[in-house]
């Protein structure tokens, strides 16, 4: 295979497999979010729209996996080695395992505020330290990408 198809599916694969996270997770806490507004309706209680910051919590992550695949773009300009694919592999899959346990977190926390009605500071926290993991992967290929330009 070609040096440079290989290192235009890693660059890719940044985004890609981040997007994918996000879409999965996102799609995850969306069906509890729908389950448990199912739950409210039919006790006759308000369906807060509120629940729709657990779906939306993944989405930050294909952010994330955008800007590492832009700067890749930028140092493969300059370096005629794969090593950046497999930069972008691993950064992507790492962001995207983010997105989709956050999602999953944020189907939990759905649930659970359904039942209860309470306890969402808690868990936006919980997908807040979820999505630290993706950030630090985000800044930490960053620098790497900095330290290899």
């Amino acid at each position: 295979m070609d040096a440079n198809i290989v290192k235009n599916i890693g660059i890719a694969s940044a985004l890609a497999l981040s997007a994918i996270g996000s879409g999965s997770g996102a799609g995850v806490a969306g069906m509890a979010v729908i389950g448990s507004w199912k739950k409210c309706f039919a006790q006759n209680k308000s369906a807060p729209f509120i629940f729709l910051a657990f779906v939306g919590a993944p989405l930050t992550q294909t952010i994330y996996g955008m800007i590492v695949m832009n700067a890749l773009i930028e140092v493969s300009k300059r370096m005629q080695d794969t090593s950046v694919a497999t930069l972008g592999i691993l950064s992507g899959a790492a962001i995207g395992a983010s997105a989709w346990y956050q999602g999953r977190a944020g189907a939990s926390a759905a649930d659970a505020m359904g039942e209860t009605g309470k306890g969402f500071g808690n868990y936006l926290m919980v997908l807040g330290i979820i999505e630290t993991v993706a950030i630090f992967t985000m800044v930490f290929s960053l620098m790497a990408i900095g330290k290899a330009a």
